[in-house]
């Protein structure tokens, strides 16, 4: 350091102090690259927004479809079914009614009746029948008016014995559902026994 002027000013001519200010320089070139980091990372994180909201958006939408209602669905027996080995059976329609698109996934329940009313003691198999295999759960979409189907299936081999049950009406309750419909029926089950598919959008059964 050198003594200039008044006694007590000093310059620095350390040429240490020069290089001094070599930090500040680095300080400019980190910040310059910090920017554009950090609007990429910036513009990341909107597009991962993005995605989500969309991704949401995708999942609300097929949230929306409702599943059938009772109410909202007409059932009926659209074809009676014979065979050999005293077996008999029925496709059971379910048309939607409801004005709008519903779901319906899986088996509908089933029940007996008499005549009066009063339940039969029953059970319902679900899977197989003698007319028609299980396809396995598949969630159908029914447009206003569509119908989707299922075969039920029973034996009746016993008629008029004690072994069997006299049913004047069939109880259905659509799948996921706790409300039910009363078809006439007027057929003797074997021990009350029935078994149903699942509901699809159409079977083939000869």
């Amino acid at each position: 350091m050198a003594m200039t002027g008044s006694p007590n000013e000093i310059t620095d001519t350390d040429p240490t102090v020069g290089t001094a200010a070599k930090p500040g320089r680095k300080g400019r070139i980190a910040r310059r690259i910090a920017a554009p980091l950090a609007a990429l990372a910036l513009t990341g994180a909107v597009g991962a927004v993005t995605m989500a909201q969309a991704s949401a958006s995708g999942t609300s939408a097929k949230a929306a479809t409702p599943t059938c209602s009772t109410s909202g669905l007409s059932v009926s027996l659209s074809k009676r079914l014979a065979g050999g080995m005293n077996h008999a059976g029925a496709i059971l329609d379910l048309k939607n009614t409801s004005g709008h698109t519903c779901a319906l996934r899986g088996y509908p329940g089933l029940g007996l009746q008499d005549a009066n009313g009063k339940t039969l003691t029953s059970k319902t198999s679900w899977g197989n029948t003698w007319y028609a295999q299980d396809p396995g759960k598949t969630t159908l979409t029914l447009k206003n008016g569509q119908r989707a189907q299922a075969v039920i299936a029973w034996t009746h081999a016993n008629t008029g014995t004690p072994e069997a049950r006299h049913a004047a009406k069939l109880v259905v309750t659509p799948p996921a559902s706790t409300t039910h419909k009363t078809l006439k029926l007027d057929e003797w089950v074997d021990n009350g026994l029935l078994s149903v598919t699942p509901v699809a959008y159409a079977y083939k059964v000869s």
